[in-house]
């Protein structure tokens, strides 16, 4: 089995097309097409079932894709540390983040990051901390910036950047809005907004209020801080979201939470090993933690 068979199997996989992976990887369809059925005489199994339009992954190639990944990340992680040994870190860094993050100014970080390594091609999404967490564990994602995940993170590095505590956004006109705490299992009746589930803020706040005994029930669900603390704002709901979020606007009420109740954490996600691209790139967001860098005031928290 060659890297390159592993290669041209991930495209094929990602594109469900064999044209469309030949055309991404620059290389003649039919040798593409002769890899692929070397590697299932190999293999012994059919990777893919294909028709005229396009193909699909067996359950055989499903469980290759995850593999594939991972061997070709290793592969890049392999060559990136020479690189990096003679300073000349190249290659490629996926990133991943949350809608925002409070415990440090990303798009500084990454602005000195790149001037550093201009040989380095440095790429980011947004999304949820699962999704985000599931990426690292697949080798699409070399590090990603999420909230704690709540399933296993077995073959990752979990480290916690930053924890506060959670509290509850509500109207100026709401009855709690005067209070100096809520106890979780005072909101019973409440209509609540929050993020889409299976993002981290989801998570915790469902985790806390089931365990006050609260069947909550979110009646409006968003995809960004702003429309949420809207929706607050305009009595439509109440939201438990980091106390973080109370900087973000001087409309809304954020009410402490009664108890000793889970923090919400910002961690950073990578694989085990850490590739030197990733590694390197930490120690800029702990230089900038520790106040030497970007400058720019932290205004939110970290959504997802």
């Amino acid at each position: 089995m060659e890297l390159r068979q592993l290669e041209y199997f991930v495209a094929v996989a990602e594109e469900c097309h064999f044209t469309r992976a030949a055309k991404r990887l620059q290389v003649a369809q039919s040798g593409l097409s002769a890899s692929i059925r070397s590697l299932e005489r190999e293999l012994g199994a059919a990777l893919f079932l294909r028709s005229t339009r396009s193909v699909e992954l067996t359950a055989a190639g499903q469980a290759l894709l995850v593999e594939a990944r991972r061997a070709l990340s290793a592969t890049d992680a392999a060559k990136d540390a020479v690189a990096a040994v003679q300073g000349l870190l190249r290659g490629s860094l996926s990133i991943g983040s949350l809608q925002c993050l409070h415990v440090v100014h990303l798009p500084a970080v990454l602005a000195r990051f790149a001037a550093a390594y201009p040989g380095l091609e440095i790429r980011l999404c947004q999304g949820g901390s699962n999704e985000l967490t599931e990426q690292v564990r697949t080798g699409r994602l070399d590090l990603a910036f999420v909230s704690r995940p709540a399933r296993s993170t077995e073959a990752l590095l979990v480290e916690t950047l930053a924890d506060e505590p959670l509290v509850l956004a509500c109207g100026p006109g709401h009855p709690f809005a005067a209070r100096a705490q809520v106890d979780p299992a005072e909101l019973r009746a409440e209509r609540f907004v929050d993020f889409q589930p299976d993002w981290g803020t989801r998570d915790l706040a469902d985790r806390v209020l089931a365990d006050a005994g609260v069947d909550r029930r979110v009646a409006l669900e968003v995809t960004d801080v702003h429309s949420l603390l809207d929706l607050v704002t305009f009595g439509l709901g109440v939201a438990l979201v980091p106390q973080s979020f109370a900087a973000k606007t001087d409309r809304a009420h954020f009410v402490p939470l009664a108890g000793v109740l889970p923090c919400w954490e910002t961690v950073t996600v990578t694989g085990d090993p850490v590739n030197p691209a990733a590694a390197a790139l930490l120690r800029e967001v702990h230089r900038a933690r520790s106040g030497a860098g970007s400058g720019h005031s932290p205004v939110v928290a970290a959504v997802g």
